[in-house]
């Protein structure tokens, strides 16, 4: 497709979105006041700490799995690897693998035992047999640069998808659609607590899968669920031919993208069991088997996803048309939407209606996810930094809860004033650096803590610190920050750092530090805590 025909095709798109903007706002609005309800409900009835931190743990196996789905099927699976596939083909379609293996690193190593040994966060299990203060200190340190880093990418895709839907080009008026979703954020969290945040992520998660099986099934049909012809088409518009469904278009092209794609693929796997948002899901059951069975229902939901993105990304190279995608948004995070809109009819209220649907359910996901993570990373810093160290635990429990409140309104701040900066770059990539950081500082401290006796309070903080210190400077002097057309900051550059994903330096980095800490530690482990733990891991004996 020609440079002039892919304008054409992208006015096309605009003017039909625009002839039914009243009825798309209007489906968009209505998605958005019912989600504001359910908060609410939850709301009146979140009245302790356990409430606003772990929703009673009244949920089931089943229906925490819905929202782990939720929480996990971000505006990165949804738009960033649709775009990600209409744009690179299969090395796009590594990210779907990449995001679904990790759940298997989440249940045979970490929901059990994490559910067994903490109350509300990640800091209450290395707290247990090391010094509280500073591991809870690093320990919330570290959840909340996680998860704001995981906010970036929901703020990038709010901003393009809102902007898509409204016909919004200037970037004040994508800025203020990132602190709309910032405010949203921050009601969801204060109002409702887990309670809302998961009744959201479950009603998110419905939508989610029923949306995509719709969009599956339309192009599916237009193929006559032929998937070779979807497949062939799709190469021929891409413009790259039979390259674009084999490996190597992004990824192995030369020796540094060959690094990042392995770099890429061990944050990925390692990533999801180090998420705060996804750790603090395991609390809200009553025991550990609903914890086990929680993941079970997780992998069998995620797992349809991921498969029916092969429609979504594939179907919007072959029927949109890799061009017009970039057209619409570089990075590609419109693919999705667009797709919507071309398979219920360009130019009728049916693709206008299935275009507002898709977008409503995507801005729910955004929604969803970002009041989990806001939810993490003020839980950790009321629970874990203001009661128990700033108040030594003589702080009330509604004076925890006030702090989380607080910290909410704080983090909310912090990532629309990030998200505006990050609103052009693919969010898929930008949850990646997530997985990578949470890989680098959380994981090998949980694994260490809850796995090895000889583990010490220097060893959690040289991990924490480090492999967190590590992730975040490679990060900011790698090419996502500066030195390309597509960073954050594209007019400078200080990139000496090739990679776009610093897992495969920063992860290792955090399983030697922590390992390092703990032998030169004069600190004499306590094995008697430590045989507790195991026995409390293992078996949920004394577990909350």
């Amino acid at each position: 497709m020609s440079a002039p025909t892919t304008a054409l095709a992208a006015a096309a798109d605009a003017g039909a979105a625009g002839e039914h903007r009243p009825l798309i706002i209007t489906l968009f609005a209505a998605f958005v006041v019912a989600t504001l309800a359910i908060t609410v409900w939850a709301g009146r009835q979140t009245r302790s700490a356990a409430d606003f931190y772990a929703g009673g743990r009244q949920f089931t196996g089943f229906q925490n799995g819905l929202a782990i789905s939720g929480d996990y099927m971000s505006a990165a699976s949804f738009l960033g690897i649709a775009g990600a596939i209409a744009l690179f083909g299969y090395d796009g379609f590594l990210y779907s693998i990449g995001f679904l293996v990790a759940w298997l690193v989440a249940l045979l190593l970490v929901a059990e035992p994490l559910r067994n040994s903490g109350r509300y966060t990640m800091g209450d299990v290395l707290a247990y047999r090391m010094r509280q203060r500073p591991v809870r200190t690093a320990a919330g340190t570290s959840t909340i640069v996680v998860s704001i880093f995981y906010l970036l990418a929901q703020m990038a895709g709010a901003g393009v998808l809102v902007s898509l839907l409204l016909g919004i080009t200037s970037d004040t008026g994508k800025i203020l659609i990132v602190a709309l979703v910032g405010i949203l954020m921050i009601l969801y969290v204060t109002i409702g607590g887990m309670k809302g945040t998961t009744w959201v992520q479950m009603v998110k998660a419905v939508l989610l899968i029923a949306g995509t099986l719709l969009i599956t099934f339309l192009v599916l049909l237009k193929y006559d669920f032929n998937i070779s012809e979807l497949l062939g088409r799709a190469a021929e518009n891409s413009g790259h031919g039979a390259a674009f469904l084999e490996p190597g278009l992004k990824y192995g092209v030369d020796a540094v993208s060959k690094l990042d794609f392995l770099s890429l693929g061990i944050a990925l796997v390692l990533g999801t069991a180090g998420l705060p948002h996804i750790l603090i899901r395991f609390y809200t059951v009553p025991t550990a088997k609903a914890a086990r069975k929680s993941v079970n229902w997780a992998i069998g939901i995620i797992g349809a996803f991921y498969l029916m993105t092969i429609a979504l990304g594939f179907g919007a190279a072959a029927i949109v048309g890799p061009d017009a995608v970039k057209a619409s948004n570089p990075a590609g995070n419109t693919a999705a939407p667009l797709l919507a809109l071309h398979v219920g009819g360009a130019d009728s209220a049916g693709g206008a209606i299935l275009l507002a649907v898709i977008s409503a359910v995507a801005f729910a996901t955004i929604l969803a996810v970002v009041a989990g993570l806001t939810l993490a990373s003020s839980s950790s810093f009321a629970h874990d930094i203001y009661a128990n160290v700033i108040r030594r635990g003589q702080a009330t429990e509604q004076e925890e809860v006030r702090a989380a409140r607080w910290a909410t309104v704080f983090i909310g701040i912090v990532s629309i004033a990030l998200g505006a900066l990050a609103r052009d770059l693919n969010v898929a990539g930008l949850v990646a650096l997530a997985f990578a950081v949470a890989a680098s500082a959380n994981l090998p401290t949980i694994l260490y803590s809850l796995f090895w006796k000889r583990f010490t309070t220097a060893g959690a903080l040289w991990s924490i610190y480090g492999g967190l210190f590590a992730s975040v400077f490679l990060v900011v002097f790698s090419p996502v920050v500066s030195g390309k057309a597509t960073s954050m900051f594209p007019g400078a550059d200080f990139a000496w750092f090739p990679l776009s994903n610093p897992g495969i330096i920063s992860i290792p980095l955090g399983f030697l530090l922590g390992w390092l800490g703990s032998v030169l530690s004069r600190e004499k482990p306590d094995e008697g805590k430590y045989a507790e733990l195991e026995v409390k891991s293992l078996t949920g004996v004394g577990a909350h």
